[in-house]
């Protein structure tokens, strides 16, 4: 599987990747100049706009470009240091662009969730695809199996967690050109989510799975975020118990003939632990794709992983740079004690967290939001509390830290990305 020539992916762009530069901009797009409407992002791109004096419209959000790029370096040595192959999640942020740019920093191929994250994916030339799910729709089975037998070169590995489910893609894939490579997920413990409880039932999907030609069995995953009440202890030894597995359908013949086997964990909390533990894998009977899967790195965030990344436990290691900026505008100074801004939950990540006021921007000159704080976020709205330290007039721009990268991304279709002097040098398209 991760034995095809890794330059074909980093040559050139895939043709469907380089044509977002000839996506026409309008009104779709917020934030974007209103005055660049007809432009194609590639020619505003050549405009090299400045995001505070260019023309954008508040509320925008803007992803740093050098913050990104030391991300997307960082987890890529973090990884070949480790002896660890790469797929990040790409359902953090839907970006074409940017599946191309993790590929291109050693990726071994993206981790997706749905059938229609797939189909985004392989639409835009992603080769190689986990899935971290499980798959028994019978019309995305279908698809599927068209898009395995038109390419010989696309990888596809997914989840199975029951002999139910290996029925029903059994069932849907019959008379595929090739059987589909699936893992067996391991859950994570009594009330966690999905995966197969005891090594039992584990057997017993390999056992489904051998028995049929549609399927190939290729390895085991899980994922580690959903041990209960985890701590180090904890899931280090659930992630003990994942290479056990692996180990014992190694030595029970149960990957007889696979190129390679994949173990695979890894969210963006306990990717340290994950290391630490794949490490300890014997030597099995076929190379082993020891297959992290931690998405949240590519923009970190100001609050729920800046506080879980592992990082913070291996400092030596290096620490990831939160990207996100959501610049917001004063509209309302009702009172000394209060203020309102123009960027709401259409606009901002609050499931985890609430957006932290960073800067505020007045004349061109940006200074710490002493004294002010968003505590409440309506549709359009953010709800802000001042102190009597607080210099917010209304016009001012706030910039604002955002908790969650998945719920960031997804609220923009095309994102500014913006050095540190407010040049914008490119637009990341979003598909969600």
């Amino acid at each position: 599987m991760a034995a095809a020539d890794d330059a074909a992916q980093t040559t050139t762009p895939h043709p469907a990747v380089a044509a977002l530069r000839g996506e026409r901009v309008d009104h779709r797009f917020k934030a974007l100049p209103p005055d660049a409407d007809g432009l194609t992002v590639g020619e505003l791109t050549a405009q090299r706009r400045n995001l505070f004096t260019g023309g954008f419209t508040t509320p925008v959000l803007a992803l740093s470009a050098e913050r990104l790029e030391h991300n997307l370096a960082l987890m890529e040595s973090y990884a070949a240091r480790h002896g660890l192959a790469f797929a990040p999640h790409g359902k953090t942020s839907m970006a074409p662009q940017l599946f191309a740019r993790q590929i291109e920093r050693g990726a071994w191929g993206v981790t997706l969730a749905v059938p229609h994250q797939v189909r985004v994916a392989r639409a835009f030339g992603v080769r190689r695809i986990f899935l971290a799910n499980e798959l028994v729709d019978a019309a995305a089975l279908a698809w599927l199996a068209a898009e395995l037998a038109a390419d010989p070169d696309f990888t596809f590995v997914c989840y199975a967690d029951s002999v139910d489910a290996v029925r029903l893609m059994d069932e849907a894939l019959r008379g595929c050109a090739r059987p589909l490579d699936v893992v067996v997920e391991l859950g994570a413990g009594e009330g966690a989510r999905t995966g197969a409880r005891t090594e039992a039932e584990c057997a017993a999907i390999a056992d489904a799975v051998a028995a049929t030609d549609t399927l190939r069995l290729v390895g085991v995953a899980g994922y580690e975020g959903e041990v209960p009440d985890a701590d180090p202890e904890r899931v280090r030894a659930w992630l003990r118990r994942l290479t056990a597995l692996a180990v014992a359908f190694d030595a029970a013949g149960r990957f007889a003939g696979v190129p390679e086997i994949v173990v695979s964990a890894g969210g963006s909390a306990w990717f340290d632990a994950v290391a630490d533990v794949f490490a300890e894998l014997p030597e099995l009977s076929a190379p082993t794709l020891k297959l992290l899967r931690s998405g949240a790195y590519v923009s970190h965030d100001d609050g729920h992983y800046k506080h879980l990344t592992p990082f913070n436990r291996v400092p030596e290691e290096g620490a990831l740079h939160p990207a996100f900026r959501l610049w917001t505008q004063v509209v309302s100074r009702p009172s000394p004690e209060q203020a309102f801004t123009n960027a709401g939950k259409r606009d901002a990540a609050y499931d985890l967290d609430l957006p932290v006021a960073q800067t505020v921007r007045r004349d061109g000159v940006e200074r710490p939001a002493t004294g002010v704080r968003v505590t409440s976020l309506s549709d359009q709205h953010g709800w802000v509390s001042t102190t009597g330290d607080a210099d917010l007039r209304v016009g001012d721009w706030i910039s604002l830290g955002l908790s969650h990268p998945c719920t960031s991304f997804d609220k923009w279709q095309l994102i500014p990305l913006v050095e540190a002097d407010g040049t914008v040098t490119d637009y990341i398209r979003t598909y969600f």
